[in-house]
C-alpha cells in the first residue's frame, strides 16, 4: 500500500502538474472559483449512454425514414446458397488457394463457383447501405451540433479573438458552465463511439480507430486535469467543421448523388487543409510552442500536453496525403474512387482519416 501512495504522490505532484509555486489546492473548485473537477470526469459515461439511446432512437425514427425517402434500399447482397462445408470453410477465415482448389473437388465445383459463394457470403455479413446511411447521418448530425455550440459558446470567449488569453493568469481559470457542457458532451461522444464500435459497420482499421479514440479521451482528460481547458476547447472547434463535410460526402454517396458527393468532397479537402494545415499549426501549435512559453512558466505536464499536440499535427500531414491522393485518383478517374473515413477524432475531436481502397467505383465503404 506504501508502493501504490507513493507512485500516486508522485504522479500527481503538483511539481509535475502545474507551474512553479502552485498548488492542487489553489485551483481547488469552489462556490467562488469553478475550476475544473477531476471528479467530473465520470459524468462522461452515464452521458454516453444517453448519447447512445438518442443516436438509436433518431437512427430508427428519423434518418432511416430520411434514407429511405431518397430510395436507399434496407437490403444486403444476394445471399448465398445454404451449404454446410463451405460454411464451414468460411467460418475458419482460412480460405488460401490451395482450400478452393480442394473445396472445389470435394464438391465438384469449379474453383471459380466456390470463390463467388465464398464472396457471396462475405456480402451477408456486410450491413446494409441504409445502416450506413443511418450512422454516418448521426455522426453528420452531431458534428453539426458540436461545432455549432462550439461557435456559440467560444464567440464572447476572448481566448478566441486572441489566443494568448489561453495563457494570461493561468492556471486561474475558472470552467464557466458552457465550458463545462462542451467538454463533458465532447468526452461523451468518444466514449459513445468507443462502446457502439463493437456493433457498428466493421471497418479494416477496427483496432485503429478504437485507440484513437481511446487517446482522444486521454488528451481530453488530460487537459481537463491541467486546467488547459481553453486551449483544448480552441482545438475542438478547429476539427469539428471539417467533419462535417466529410459526413455530408459520404451521406451524398450512399443516396446515389455522385455529383453532389464529388462537390462536397472538394469543398470537404479545402476545409480540412485550411483548418489541419493551416489554423492548426499556424495559430494554435505556434501559440502553445512559441507564444505560451513567454507568458507561462514551463512545467513537465505542459511539455507532454504540446507533444501530443504536435503528434496530432503528424496525423493530419498523412492523413492530408491520403485525402489528396484520393482527390488526386479522382480527378483522373472522373469520380471519387477508394474509401475515405473519419474517426475523431474527432479527434480535440479528432476524428482520423483513412484511405482503404475497395474497388474502381466507390470511394466511400
Amino acid at each position: 500500500m506504501n508502493i501504490l501512495k507513493n507512485i500516486s504522490a508522485t504522479f500527481w505532484s503538483p511539481n509535475i502538474w502545474l507551474p512553479h509555486n502552485i498548488t492542487w489546492e489553489d485551483i481547488s473548485p469552489n462556490a467562488d472559483n469553478k475550476y475544473a473537477n477531476y471528479q467530473h470526469l465520470i459524468f462522461p459515461l452515464p452521458m454516453a449512454l444517453v448519447l447512445l439511446g438518442i443516436r438509436y432512437t433518431l437512427e430508427r425514427y428519423w434518418f432511416a425514414p430520411f434514407g429511405k425517402s431518397l430510395g436507399i434500399k434496407n437490403t444486403r447482397s444476394k445471399r448465398a446458397v445454404p451449404n454446410e462445408i463451405l460454411e464451414k470453410a468460411y467460418l475458419s477465415k482460412k480460405t488460401n488457394h490451395k482450400q478452393i482448389s480442394g473445396l472445389a473437388h470435394q464438391l465438384d465445383w469449379s474453383e471459380r463457383q466456390v470463390e463467388r459463394w465464398l464472396r457471396l457470403r462475405r456480402s451477408q455479413d456486410k450491413p446494409s447501405t441504409l445502416t450506413k446511411f443511418c450512422e454516418t447521418s448521426w455522426r453528420c448530425f452531431y458534428y453539426v451540433y458540436s461545432f455549432l455550440y462550439g461557435l456559440v459558446v467560444l464567440w464572447d470567449k476572448p481566448w478566441l479573438w486572441d489566443i494568448k488569453y489561453c495563457y494570461y493568469n493561468y492556471p486561474y481559470h475558472p470552467v464557466t458552465s458552457d465550458i463545462w457542457w462542451y467538454y463533458m458532451i465532447s468526452m461523451s461522444f468518444y466514449w459513445a463511439l468507443s462502446f457502439s464500435q463493437f456493433f457498428d459497420v466493421k471497418r479494416k482499421d477496427f483496432w485503429q480507430m478504437f485507440i484513437h479514440h481511446i487517446a482522444t479521451i486521454s488528451l481530453m482528460c488530460f487537459s481537463w486535469v491541467g486546467n488547459l481547458t481553453r486551449i483544448g476547447s480552441l482545438v475542438l472547434l478547429c476539427h469539428d467543421c471539417a467533419d462535417i463535410l466529410l459526413e455530408m460526402a459520404k451521406m451524398a454517396k450512399y443516396a446515389n448523388y455522385q455529383k453532389l458527393c464529388d462537390y462536397i468532397f472538394v469543398i470537404f479537402t479545402i476545409l480540412w487543409i485550411v483548418t489541419r494545415i493551416g489554423v492548426y499549426p499556424f495559430w494554435i501549435i505556434y501559440s502553445t510552442s512559441i507564444e505560451a512559453p513567454k507568458i507561462v512558466p514551463m512545467f513537465p505536464a505542459y511539455y507532454i500536453f504540446n507533444t501530443l499536440l504536435l503528434l496530432l499535427l503528424i496525423l493530419h500531414f498523412i492523413w492530408t496525403y491520403l485525402i489528396l491522393k484520393i482527390a488526386y485518383n479522382s480527378f483522373n478517374a472522373g469520380q471519387m474512387e477508394g474509401d475515405i473515413r473519419s474517426s475523431s477524432s474527432d479527434e480535440i475531436s479528432d476524428t482520423p482519416v483513412n484511405n482503404i481502397p475497395i474497388n474502381n467505383t466507390n470511394y466511400i465503404n
